[in-house]
């Protein structure tokens, strides 16, 4: 290497060091921070992305600014293209808001990916108390949205979750999934005994949509039926 290479190497690294802390720094001023959200996006690196990635963990003010600045830092990662999935990834592993990654990440590489790395997610997940649930709900209300043959054994467990919207997702998971039929059972077991009233009403809204009936077990159920919804038989009517 020579002695210009060198030295152009180490400035090129300093500068793109100052875009990443730039473009991670709310009280920075705006424009500057557009700026470095720019350099970073012309940069294309696996660094530069992890940069990005950064604008995601805040807000500013006004609305407008804090959105064109995400728009911005989203397209420019879709333009690292490979480059963009290992940090996007990694950054999904352990956002505390995983919206942006999962859009990223069904841009980068597709659907059948990002319920990958949502179930690898979840497998890491456990059923009992936490103090903010807010990451587990997330994660089953994006698999609740992208119905895949995997989702079933991953999410059933989670309808004995401690916590009431982690069971209301989970249940709205397994029902939007092709395969709905094969949970039926569990499902039944659900509205048999879960206190949730909107936990309850939702699985009742999804046999009505799907013509499903309680069959013999309407007697189980029956004690358990919420305000707005009786059984005829073993039919559900609702009103």
């Amino acid at each position: 290497m020579g002695f210009l290479d060198f030295f152009g190497r180490k400035g090129s690294a300093k500068a793109l060091d100052k875009h990443v802390k730039r473009a991670g720094d709310k009280r920075a001023q705006a424009p500057d921070r557009w700026t470095s959200l720019v350099a970073l996006g012309d940069a294309g690196t696996a660094e530069a992305v992890e940069g990005l990635l950064q604008r995601f963990t805040f807000r500013v003010d006004p609305s407008i600014t804090d959105q064109e600045e995400k728009d911005l830092a989203f397209q420019s990662i879709l333009k690292a293209g490979d480059a963009a999935v290992p940090p996007v990834r990694a950054y999904l592993a352990d956002a505390d808001a995983i919206a942006w990654p999962v859009r990223l990440l069904d841009e980068l590489q597709g659907p059948e990916s990002v319920v990958a790395a949502l179930l690898e997610l979840l497998g890491e997940m456990d059923t009992e108390y936490e103090r903010d649930p807010q990451r587990k709900i997330d994660v089953i209300a994006q698999l609740e949205a992208r119905p895949d043959p995997r989702t079933r054994e991953a999410v059933t467990p989670f309808l004995e979750d401690i916590n009431e919207t982690v069971r209301f997702h989970a249940a709205g998971a397994l029902l939007a999934q092709d395969d709905a039929e094969a949970s039926r059972d569990r499902l039944i077991d659900l509205l048999a005994k879960d206190e949730g009233t909107r936990v309850r009403a939702s699985v009742l809204d999804g046999f009505i949509a799907k013509g499903w009936d309680l069959g013999d077990r309407a007697a189980e159920v029956a004690p358990n039926m919420p305000p707005g919804y009786r059984l005829d038989g073993a039919s559900i009517r609702k009103g």
